[in-house]
């Protein structure tokens, strides 16, 4: 982890393209702007860990949903 100092209206840039500015320091209380183009999604970190586990959620609830769709079609095969 590379770990800067910055003051208030100091900025980071990186990758040539997405600007990281300090913009206010109340305390321990940090405003950041970011400057990026719009094909980079920007997310907080809990908001991004939130989706990560609705996205494992879903995929484990379609998988579970599935084998029960199998198991009944394959009980009532023949059925007919």
């Amino acid at each position: 982890m590379l770990i800067l100092a910055r003051k208030s209206n100091e900025s980071i840039i990186i990758g040539g393209d997405i600007r990281i500015t300090v913009l206010e320091i109340h305390g321990e209380n940090v405003k950041l702007g970011i400057d990026a183009p719009a094909t980079v999604k920007i997310l907080r970190e809990e908001l991004y860990k939130a989706v990560q586990e609705q996205n494992v959620e879903a995929g484990v609830s379609a998988r579970v949903k599935g084998n029960i769709l199998d198991g009944l079609e394959k009980l009532f095969e023949g059925a007919e």
